[in-house]
């Protein structure tokens, strides 16, 4: 997926109150469809939910870690800086913080725009941050690893190779896109990905895959297991953007689908055994998330829950009417909570969410 360097900024911006008494103007919303026992969603009834841009802007791919007391929200490249972030100790208000990855390694080509979806794992020795660039070598898209003794960075990469990058016999996948770690019961970590083979020279359908990470996360463990791969007519012509859960007894292996930069690109998930699968998609001819009303093609979805035991999921969405960079669209932070009801994953039912507004001086607003 080709995702253009942004210029960002943090406008002001307010999440309606989510309840199920009160909906207030869908400015936006997100479709979705849920169902006890459900194994396939066609037929399953769609609810609408009432969110609005947590960041106004652009802030693509977002991860959302909660470290230290605060919320980290970290994003892809935007207004010159290799990683998007900003920090909130309230899920209230946001301020934009440096990039968290100001160097990249010897092997990513430097200021390219390249640098895509970074998410963030906390150890007992600080965190690490995994993130997609340019390599110099394949010039395809690959997967690296910075650590940092802060959330907030910097981070450092002084590796001299890629992390993860499948572009060599017998993993020549056009490179690796959207890291994302997940943590076991047993403390364990693992990541999963995307293979790039829907890119050029491949022009394939893409894969998901997990592969065992060393409990500091800085190093790969086992091989790369296969999870799911695009099959199903609503995900044409990609899925991407893999995120992890463990709710409700089960394995839940959420992902984006359809054409990143279009009002169709929404949110699927599947039921796995493990962290290494083998996984069985729920959605089968149609999504759990997408657009609807003023929310456009929702998607980069990721996990994070709060202090008060709630999760959360965190996405992008376009703001209807406009959908594309080249039109002048942003594809912003947006949240809504979850929950499992028999298995089957709900998005829009906490009781009640916090007003969430930017805390960025509307002055400092970069408008070009």
């Amino acid at each position: 997926m080709t995702k253009p360097s942004i210029k960002w900024f943090i406008a002001s911006a307010v999440v309606s109150t989510l309840t199920a008494a009160c909906h207030r103007s869908p400015t936006p919303t997100a479709r979705i469809a849920s169902r006890s026992n459900v194994r396939d969603l066609s037929a399953a009834a769609a609810n609408a939910v009432d969110t609005r841009p947590v960041l106004g802007g652009d802030f693509a791919d977002p991860f959302v870690l909660r470290a230290n007391g605060a919320y980290y929200a970290f994003a892809t490249n935007a207004n010159g800086k290799n990683v998007h972030a900003a920090r909130s100790t309230d899920l209230a208000t946001w301020s934009e913080i440096p990039d968290p990855l100001p160097t990249l390694p010897s092997w990513a080509k430097a200021n390219e725009g390249l640098t895509w979806a970074p998410s963030v794992l906390q150890r007992d020795n600080g965190f690490v941050l995994y993130y997609t660039a340019r390599s110099k070598t394949s010039d395809l898209q690959c997967i690296g690893r910075a650590t940092s003794t802060s959330p907030e960075g910097p981070y450092v990469d002084d590796s001299t190779e890629p992390f993860i990058c499948q572009v060599t016999a017998p993993q020549a996948f056009c490179g690796s896109i959207d890291p994302s770690p997940f943590v076991d019961d047993d403390g364990e970590p693992y990541l999963v990905w995307k293979s790039d083979e829907n890119a050029a020279p491949c022009h394939g359908a893409s894969r998901l895959w997990s592969q065992r990470l060393a409990h500091d996360g800085r190093t790969l463990l086992g091989t790369a297991t296969e999870l799911l791969r695009r099959d199903r007519a609503w995900e044409a012509p990609l899925i991407e953007g893999p995120s992890m859960v463990k709710a409700a007894g089960n394995y839940f292996l959420f992902y984006s689908a359809n054409w990143w930069e279009s009002a169709n690109y929404s949110v699927g998930y599947a039921v796995c055994r493990g962290p290494l699968g083998p996984c069985e998609k729920r959605t089968l001819d149609r999504p759990l998330a997408a657009s609807s009303g003023e929310t456009l093609g929702p998607g980069g979805q990721e996990f994070v829950t709060d202090e008060k035991g709630q999760m959360w999921m965190t996405y992008h969405a376009w703001s209807n009417p406009t959908v594309g960079y080249e039109k002048g669209g942003a594809r912003s932070l947006h949240m809504t909570p979850v929950s499992f009801t028999n298995g089957v994953p709900t998005l829009g039912t906490a009781p009640a969410t916090p007003e969430v507004a930017t805390g960025a001086d509307p002055s400092n607003v970069n408008k070009t």
